[in-house]
């Protein structure tokens, strides 16, 4: 998850700073390469403040989890695997 949507998000939006362009969106603006700096500033910032809140929110949540229900199986349920203990299957035969 993090190396698609994180790292795929991160890089589209500060890739948009450098490379956004008035030709192709009137409305928009242009990027760093077209001579607008603050652009690639103003993508900076907000992939930055994105990142921290959803960092936030994630810890906020396991922590949540984690005093509900627990974020661990037992340990014999590790030992014996997840797939047979939590979905009752085997994934491998032995």
């Amino acid at each position: 998850m993090v190396g698609v949507h994180c790292v795929g998000g991160v890089t589209g939006a500060l890739l948009t700073g450098l490379f956004a362009s008035k030709a192709v969106n009137p409305a928009g603006a242009d990027g760093l390469l077209l001579g607008n700096p603050g652009q690639f500033v103003t993508q900076l910032i907000a992939t930055g403040t994105t990142l921290v809140y959803c960092s936030v929110v994630a810890f906020i949540l396991l922590k949540i989890v984690d005093v509900t229900i627990g974020l661990r199986v037992d340990e014999d349920d590790e030992y014996a695997g997840l797939d047979l203990s939590q979905h009752g299957e085997n994934a491998y035969t032995a």
